[in-house]
C-alpha cells in the first residue's frame, strides 16, 4: 500500500520534470498492458489479437468527437463499449479452442479489424483520423491544456488499473489462476470455465478499448498503426519484460519499451533491434520479467 501512495505521489508530480505528451503515452500503454496481463497473467490464455480492442476503440472514440460532435467522456466511452462488444464476440468464438489455436483465432479476428479499418470510409485509410478536438471534459476541464490533459488520463488509469486489482484480488480472480494452473481441476470442482475465460476476456477487451479510447483523445489521432499485429506483438512484449501475472510489471514493461522507442527514435540506432536486445537479456536472466524478478526475491528474504 505504501508503495502504491509512493507511486501515485510520483506521478503527480512527473509533469513538472518530465514531457507530459510522454507521460500521457506510457499512461494509455501501460493501461494497455495491464489489460492484457489480466488475460494472459491471470487465465492463462495468449491473446494475439489486442490491437483490434485497443486501436477499434481508438476509431470510435475518434470518429464520435470529431464528426459527432460529442465530449470527449462520451466519446471514450463508446469507444469502450465498442472495444466490450468486440471482446464479447471474439471470446464467443475463441475460448472454445486453447493453446495456439486460441492465439492464432484472435490474431485472425484482429487482421479482419485491420482490414476493416483499411477499407471503411470513417476510417479515412491510412491517413486515419487526425485532427481530433480534445474538447471540454464534462464541459468543465479544457483538455487542451497539457496538465488538465495528463491529470484526466492519469484519473483514467489508476481507475483502471484498480478495476484490475480488485479483480485479481477476488474470488473471481481466484477461480482465474485455478484455471491457468489446471483448468481440468477447476472442472472437477464445479467451475463453468469457459464462463470464466469469457468474462476474463470481455473485461480485458474492454480495458484494453479504454486505453485506446484515451489514446486517441491525447494524440488527436486513429490510424491504422493501432490496429496492426506489431501493435498486438508490443503489448506482449511489455509484459513479458515486465512480468507476467504481476500487477506491476507491465507497468515496467510498457514503460521501459515507449521510454526506449521515444528517446532512441532521435538517435540512429535501430529500435526494434535494439529493444529485441533487452528482451534477450531479460529472458535469459530475469525469467519471470524484471518486476517478477525482484519481486520474487524480496520474497526470498528472510
Amino acid at each position: 500500500m505504501l508503495a502504491a501512495l509512493a507511486a501515485l505521489l510520483l506521478l503527480l508530480a512527473a509533469p513538472f520534470a518530465l514531457y507530459p505528451v510522454f507521460l500521457m503515452k506510457v499512461l494509455c500503454f501501460a493501461l494497455f498492458a495491464c489489460a492484457f496481463n489480466l488475460l494472459i497473467g491471470y487465465a492463462g490464455l495468449l491473446s494475439f489479437g489486442h490491437a483490434a480492442f485497443f486501436g477499434g476503440a481508438a476509431y470510435v472514440t475518434a470518429h464520435t468527437v470529431k464528426e459527432w460532435g460529442l465530449p470527449p467522456e462520451l466519446g471514450v466511452l463508446l469507444g469502450t463499449g465498442a472495444a466490450a462488444g468486440m471482446g464479447l464476440v471474439f471470446g464467443l468464438l475463441a475460448i472454445r479452442r486453447q493453446g495456439i489455436y486460441f492465439a492464432m483465432i484472435t490474431l485472425a479476428l484482429s487482421q479482419m479489424v485491420f482490414f476493416l479499418a483499411l477499407q471503411l470510409p470513417f476510417t479515412h485509410g491510412e491517413d486515419g483520423i487526425q485532427a481530433v478536438p480534445r474538447g471540454l471534459l464534462f464541459g468543465l476541464f479544457d483538455l487542451s491544456q497539457p496538465l488538465t490533459m495528463y491529470y484526466t488520463v492519469l484519473a483514467i488509469f489508476v481507475g483502471g488499473f484498480a478495476i484490475i486489482w480488485r479483480t485479481v484480488h477476488s474470488p473471481f480472480g481466484q477461480v482465474l489462476t485455478a484455471i491457468r494452473e489446471n483448468e481440468p481441476r477447476a472442472v472437477s470442482l464445479g467451475y463453468r470455465t469457459e464462463r470464466y475465460k469469457l468474462l476474463a476476456f470481455v473485461l480485458s477487451a474492454t480495458l484494453a478499448g479504454l486505453a485506446g479510447g484515451t489514446k486517441a483523445i491525447v494524440f488527436q489521432l486513429a490510424s491504422l498503426t493501432d490496429v496492426t499485429w506489431q501493435m498486438s506483438g508490443e503489448v506482449v512484449l511489455m509484459t513479458l519484460l515486465g512480468g507476467m501475472g504481476t500487477l506491476s510489471g507491465p507497468v515496467v514493461g510498457a514503460t521501459l519499451v515507449v521510454t526506449l522507442e521515444s528517446y532512441l527514435a532521435a538517435t540512429s540506432l535501430p529500435v526494434p533491434v535494439v529493444i529485441g536486445c533487452i528482451f534477450v537479456v531479460c529472458v535469459l536472466l530475469f525469467r519471470r520479467g524484471i518486476a517478477g524478478e525482484i519481486l520474487a526475491r524480496v520474497h526470498r528474504r528472510p
